[in-house]
């Protein structure tokens, strides 16, 4: 049999990516963030378009390049279809269409929150099916039962904001730049998780909300400035540790639901807010508990990166999973 040659793009929110897979293997990873964002406090989404448009010729040229891989070699070019910012992913759809349609191979459209789930196949150790996600990144928290690399289920999800939202909206609250998410794990290290507590909505069954807790979190920092306006310099690392805490036990109250309404003791994390080292801790921690088997993607396929999109269209490239070419971006796609 011939091998297997995808060239995947990512562009679904801030970072333009392009990867290599043969055989299931990756061979380059190339991705390019955007600093023009940080002086905004968030992602505004026409830069973000524009940028990707800079960059994704570059990034996929250098992906080819390392992965010493010709254009005649590839089998089918798979991009994200969503879900993500509308702008940004019309950057990447019509870029792979295209480089497909001048090779005449195929396109494969890769739903980005299975990719990330996928991403746990780049290395090992790989887990076994069926296994539970927590799927966790800036736009999305979800708890998903994997029975089969393309054969997901939603058992849970938030029902207004995501978890790396919050973490980033907290972390503008204290005036920390962005993206403050990283900031807010890093200070959280040096705290005392228990020194403040944030009230919060356990919503019924695996339903996740966020938007209460971030309420909450403005009008603590809004009395404790009003009482001392240097609170928030002076106590910043309990601030982080413990507004981290919070969100962390909000995630995995859910999380031994779903748990103990499954049976399946084997755990795996993805997403952006999978790279936060609290989390990491967390979960080694409640797997030595309850004698879970735990699964964490290296930090490189954490965040939005190619790879997993690679590893997504290398099995849908195996079921003959391929587009129309009239597909158009879904910024709200589920899996």
């Amino acid at each position: 049999m011939s091998d297997i040659t995808l060239l995947a793009i990512e562009s679904s929110c801030d970072e333009t990516s392009a990867a290599v897979i043969q055989n299931g293997v990756i061979l380059s990873n190339i991705v390019a963030g955007q600093e023009v964002h940080s002086k905004y406090g968030g992602i505004v989404p026409e830069l973000a378009s524009r940028a990707h448009q800079q960059h994704i010729v570059p990034v996929v040229h250098e992906a080819l390049a390392q992965a010493k891989i010709v254009k005649k070699q590839l089998n089918a070019v798979a991009f994200t279809g969503g879900p993500g910012l509308l702008g940004s992913l019309l950057v990447g759809v019509s870029y792979a269409k295209a480089f497909a349609k001048g090779l005449g191979v195929p396109i494969i459209r890769v739903n980005h929150m299975q990719a990330h789930i996928l991403a746990h196949f780049i290395d090992d150790p790989k887990p076994a099916f069926p296994f539970l996600c927590l799927t966790v990144s800036g736009g999305h928290t979800q708890i998903v039962l994997v029975r089969d690399y393309l054969d997901m289920e939603v058992m849970g999800e938030t029902q207004d904001d995501a978890v790396g939202e919050a973490f980033d909206k907290a972390a503008k609250m204290l005036g920390l730049p962005y993206p403050g998410g990283p900031l807010i794990d890093k200070y959280a290290a040096l705290g005392n998780p228990l020194a403040y507590d944030f009230p919060h909505v356990d919503m019924p069954g695996l339903t996740y909300s966020f938007s209460g807790i971030k309420t909450a979190f403005l009008y603590f920092i809004q009395k404790q400035t009003k009482l001392n306006p240097d609170f928030v310099a002076q106590h910043l690392p309990d601030i982080c540790a413990s507004i981290q805490h919070t969100l962390i036990r909000i995630l995995f109250s859910k999380l031994h639901k779903a748990v103990k309404e499954t049976g399946i003791h084997r755990i795996a994390i993805a997403g952006g807010v999978s790279a936060n080292r609290g989390l990491r801790k967390t979960l080694e921690e409640e797997a030595a508990k309850h004698q879970w088997e735990t699964f964490i993607p290296s930090f490189e396929y954490c965040t939005d990166n190619a790879a997993m999109i690679a590893m997504a269209g290398h099995y849908m490239y195996e079921k003959g999973l391929f587009e129309e070419w009239t597909f158009s971006p879904e910024p709200r796609l589920k899996i």
